[in-house]
Formats: structure tokens, C-alpha cells, sequence
């Protein structure tokens, strides 16, 4: 008597296993390339980052495709943190290149995995402005603590509870912790490297006069 029913509930069964071991497979690999596309985009091989983010993409589709006919995998939370890895590649690549932000459907990802990538975004624009400091380039620094702030004011903006997005909250108050620690930071590093400027000038001139 439950031999067809049963029957066609394993296929069924058997068709979504099937479907969340690629997917999942998949959701690793966009997680992998997306963090060698920041380790990338922090050496400034450019080139490299957009390959590597262009196939991280390509498999964010394929993960869509396959699961598209199992919603209930794939809102069941692994794709959505691939997608926050991407986003975070992915936006981080097209500010240091085209001074831009790719909205969501630009990227073909869920909402909240957009925002919960954008709030990673600010630690990663921290540490190219530490790089500017480090290698005497303090002034390269200032368009991106302007971007950095206005990611956190936009996370600020979703004043939701977590069971809606997720954790926003608390990306949003680590992103207010790294804006202002940068800002000190850079606004020392600027002092200090128009102080050596000034200094260099009076020397330039007490040697002019000589």
C-alpha cells in the first residue's frame, strides 16, 4: 500500500540531499575565493581579485539553479554566509577600483547577506588605511574613512530585531568601534606627515637663505 508513496518520497528526499551537498560544496568554495580576492585586493593584484571574484559569482548562481526548486535549504543559512563573503569581496574590489557600491540585485544576493557583507567591508578599509599610514600615505586614507562612515550610518539605518537580518546590530556597533579608532588614527598620521612637510620647507628655506 506505501510502496509507490514511499517510493516517491525517496526520490524526493534523495533529489534534495543530492541538491544541498553541491550546493553546499559550492557555498565552500565562494567562501574560499572570496577570502583570496580581499588577500588579493590587499597586495593590489587587481587583476587576480576580479578573476577570482568573477568565478565566486559564477558559483553563486550555479548554488541559485540548484536550489531553486529547495528553498527551505537554501534560506537555511550556509548559502546566505557564502553570499556575505562575496558581497564583502566583491563591494570591497569595486571601491578601491571604481569608487563605487554594487547594489544588491547587482550582485544577485539576499538582502541580509548584502548588509551583513557591507558591515565586513569597514575592517577591511580599515586595514588598507593602516597600509596607506604604514607606507607614508596618509592622505589616500581620508575618501576611504568617508566611505567607511557612510557604511556604518547605512547599517544604523536598519534598526530591526535580529530575527530579521541577523546580527546587523552588532556589525553595526563593531563598524562604529573601527570608524572612530581609524579616524584618530589617520587624523595622527596626517598631523604627523604635514608636520614633516612644514619641517621640510623651513629647512628648504633656511638653506635658500645660507
Amino acid at each position: 500500500m506505501l510502496s509507490k508513496i514511499s517510493s516517491e518520497l525517496l526520490h524526493h528526499f534523495e533529489a534534495k540531499d543530492k541538491a544541498r551537498e553541491q550546493a553546499l560544496s559550492h557555498s565552500r568554495r565562494v567562501v574560499r575565493l572570496s577570502g583570496s580576492a580581499i588577500r588579493s585586493i590587499h597586495k593590489e593584484e587587481m587583476n587576480t581579485a576580479k578573476q577570482t571574484i568573477s568565478e565566486a559569482s559564477d558559483l553563486n548562481t550555479t548554488i541559485k539553479t540548484i536550489l531553486k526548486d529547495h528553498p527551505d535549504i537554501y534560506y537555511g543559512g550556509f548559502v546566505e554566509s557564502a553570499q556575505q563573503e562575496l558581497v564583502e569581496a566583491t563591494v570591497l574590489y569595486y571601491i578601491q577600483n571604481e569608487k563605487r557600491i554594487l547594489k544588491p540585485s547587482e550582485l544577485d544576493v539576499e538582502k541580509t547577506a548584502y548588509l551583513l557583507g557591507l558591515g565586513d567591508v569597514v575592517g577591511e578599509l580599515r586595514r588598507i588605511i593602516l597600509d596607506r599610514i604604514r607606507s607614508q600615505r596618509p592622505y589616500e586614507g581620508e575618501e576611504l574613512l568617508v566611505i567607511m562612515d557612510e557604511i556604518y550610518s547605512t547599517l544604523m539605518l536598519f534598526d530591526f530585531p535580529d530575527a530579521l537580518h541577523k546580527g546587523l546590530r552588532r556589525k553595526a556597533d563593531v563598524a562604529r568601534s573601527l570608524v572612530e579608532r581609524t579616524r584618530g588614527e589617520l587624523t595622527n598620521a596626517i598631523g604627523h606627515a604635514r608636520l614633516i612637510e612644514q619641517i621640510r620647507r623651513l629647512d628648504e628655506d633656511i638653506t635658500d637663505q645660507v
